[in-house]
């Protein structure tokens, strides 16, 4: 267990390569949701999460047996893989479900608060990562914005309160996505080598969700181009390449730190939204987002915030 440990409080601050990674990433994850809504017409996010997910396990399988300490099937790594592949699978199927009421615009935007959830979870858990006075500003702020964001709307219509609830969906993603990487820091899978972190969540993907599509009857595909180009894209770009990074990245920087560039994706999502679903966005939803991007970076850059405040008053 010390070891454990020792090696999380290893963990280090951004630096140039990581900062450059993530832009990448939320470029990919910010447009993400706009594909799963483009191509629903022929195909259900929901099955579109699933096939992706079992596709992309299917490319990882053969690079989980090049490491030689990898044990798979071990009872330390297994029972929190299969915690993890729910937890995935719970996020997933609650973005699906909100991009059925709601915009891929909104959806973006609540799915990544997780970063708040991360950061007030590892609060409790973590020495190297206790909340200052700051970073808890920063998470009024934020939480504020999250409010903001689902006031302004009449809701006497059912149009605007399937809306509602899509919004509601999308927020509770955001708390299983949140819930994923607490897991994935506080179990022997934070040892693991990612890409067998990675096999596990993809394939559970598959099997939890694959059954969900089949059972509600969102299983009928239509195989346009759209459809094609979605399942690509989610294969290789998304599962494959954005996630195996992603894990790579925590293994390697303090969660908090990498939560620094994460107010971009929201930015990426509404003007993709814009972009290829002609999405309106609310006045209100704008503020919210704002405020939710700014207690985002207060509590990632608390550090930085901390070291201006105190040069600035000795001045």
């Amino acid at each position: 267990m010390s070891g454990r440990v020792s090696i999380v409080e290893l963990r280090k601050a951004l630096d140039v390569q990581a900062s450059g990674l993530m832009i990448i990433l939320c470029m990919i994850w910010g447009i993400q949701q706009v594909v799963l809504k483009l191509a629903a017409p022929d195909i259900a996010p929901v099955m579109q999460i699933a096939i992706r997910s079992g596709l992309s396990a299917l490319l990882v399988w053969p690079l989980i047996r090049l490491p030689k300490n990898t044990h798979l099937y071990s009872k330390a790594y297994l029972l929190p893989g299969i915690w993890l592949a729910a937890l995935f699978s719970a996020e997933f199927l609650l973005v699906a479900e909100a991009l059925r009421y709601t915009t891929a615009s909104h959806t973006v935007v609540l799915l990544y608060t997780a970063p708040i959830f991360v950061a007030l979870g590892l609060h409790w858990k973590l020495p190297a990562e206790k909340l200052n006075g700051i970073q808890w500003a920063g998470i009024c702020v934020a939480f504020g914005g999250i409010v903001l964001s689902f006031m302004g709307r009449d809701t006497g219509g059912a149009v605007i309160t399937q809306a509602l609830w899509g919004d509601f969906l999308a927020l509770m993603a955001g708390v299983m996505w949140a819930l994923t990487t607490i897991s994935l820091r506080l179990t022997q899978l934070a040892d693991a080598p990612p890409t067998q972190t990675l096999f596990y969540q993809l394939a559970g993907g598959f099997i939890f969700l694959m059954p969900v599509a089949l059972l509600s009857g969102q299983a009928d595909v239509h195989w346009s181009a759209v459809a094609i180009g979605s399942m690509v894209f989610h294969v290789l770009v998304m599962s494959f390449f954005s996630l195996m990074l992603w894990f790579w990245l925590l293994r390697k920087y303090l969660a908090n730190a990498l939560g620094v560039f994460s107010f971009l994706t929201p930015i990426f999502g509404m003007v993709f939204g814009v972009m290829f679903l002609h999405e309106q966005i609310e006045a209100n939803f704008i503020a919210g987002t704002a405020l939710v991007m700014a207690g985002v970076m207060i509590v990632s850059l608390h550090a930085w915030i901390k070291r201006a405040w105190h040069r600035a008053a000795s001045v």
